[in-house]
This record gives C-alpha cells, sequence and structure tokens, in this order.
C-alpha cells in the first residue's frame, strides 16, 4: 500500500464530480473484528461546527448500516474508473451474501484503525459526530422525492462525521 497522509488543505477534489459521478465506497469495521463496504453516490462535504465534515447516507437495512452504527469512525474511499464495474458490484450485492473483496478484486487495508482499500486513489477517514434519521415529514417542497427515493426502501440515517485524515495514492 503505498498512500501520503496529506492535509485537507491539500485536497484539490470537485465533490460533486466526486461523489456524485465517480461514487464512493462507505465502509464500516475494522480488518480485525469485521467490516462492510456499500457504494454510496450521495454525500456532502463541507464545514460543520468548525469542522471539516463528510455527511454520508446510509439506509438500515444495509449491511454496512450496522457496522458504521458499531464504531467511532467509518471511511470514505474514491476509487478511479478502471473500478467502476467493483463499484457496481458493491452497490448492488449485501455483504451478508458474498464477499465483496473476494468478488471484486479490491484489497482492504488499515487506515488509522478503519478499513479502507489499496485500489483508492483517496481515503478519507471520518469521525462520527452527530446523526439523523430522515423522515418524510422533513421535506419542505413537493417535488416528488419521498415517492421517487422511498417508495420501497426506508429512509437513510444521516451521518455527520468529521474528516480526521486523508490519505492519497503516492
Amino acid at each position: 500500500m503505498s498512500f501520503k497522509k496529506i492535509q485537507l488543505s491539500e485536497l484539490k477534489i470537485n465533490p460533486f464530480d466526486a461523489i456524485g459521478k465517480g461514487w464512493m465506497l462507505l465502509t464500516g469495521g475494522n480488518i480485525n473484528e469485521g467490516w462492510n463496504t456499500m457504494t454510496a453516490s450521495w454525500g456532502q462535504l463541507g464545514v460543520l461546527w468548525n469542522k471539516n465534515v463528510l455527511t454520508a447516507y446510509i439506509r438500515p437495512n444495509r449491511y454496512t448500516y450496522e457496522f458504521v452504527e458499531k464504531g467511532e469512525s467509518f471511511t470514505a474511499s474514491f476509487l478511479g474508473e478502471q473500478y467502476r464495474d467493483a463499484l457496481k458490484f458493491c452497490g448492488a450485492n449485501s455483504g451478508r451474501d458474498c464477499d465483496k473483496a473476494k468478488e471484486t478484486g479490491i484489497t482492504p487495508a488499515d487506515f488509522d484503525g478503519c478499513v479502507g482499500f489499496e485500489e483508492a486513489d483517496m481515503v478519507l477517514v471520518c469521525r462520527k459526530l452527530y446523526s439523523y434519521e430522515m423522515e418524510e415529514q422533513g421535506f419542505l417542497t413537493d417535488d416528488g422525492i419521498p415517492a421517487r427515493f422511498f417508495s420501497t426502501d426506508p429512509y437513510h440515517k444521516a451521518y455527520i462525521a468529521e474528516i480526521t485524515a486523508v490519505y492519497v495514492k503516492e
């Protein structure tokens, strides 16, 4: 694994492209006690409470939810376009039913006690600060979002997490 730890101020990414178009792997757990990862294309990077944060959204029926709930921290791993099929697989299949690393060829690695992936271009280590459950009553507009995104799946739980470390491929 050839990564270097950088300061967040050195980060040069467009979050709309990195998350919305490139996608990320959200991973909870650790190498020794077990972990799971899932693909996410929703999330935010920003500043809240004078901290640099990532907000991640995970449905409670996802296997990764159990690992993120249990731990203090989780990672967001950003992989290049050559790993699009792996990202698709990790978003469409449950770690309850398969070994995602084995099926996709991605390699779990330890990042400050959390699992990220050797194939990533960048790994953010994120310490949970606050969480809340989304609900239909919270929508302020009538543009069909609940029906479109939550008709068959439960509402997400949001995790606002401080970015405690940034690792980039050397």
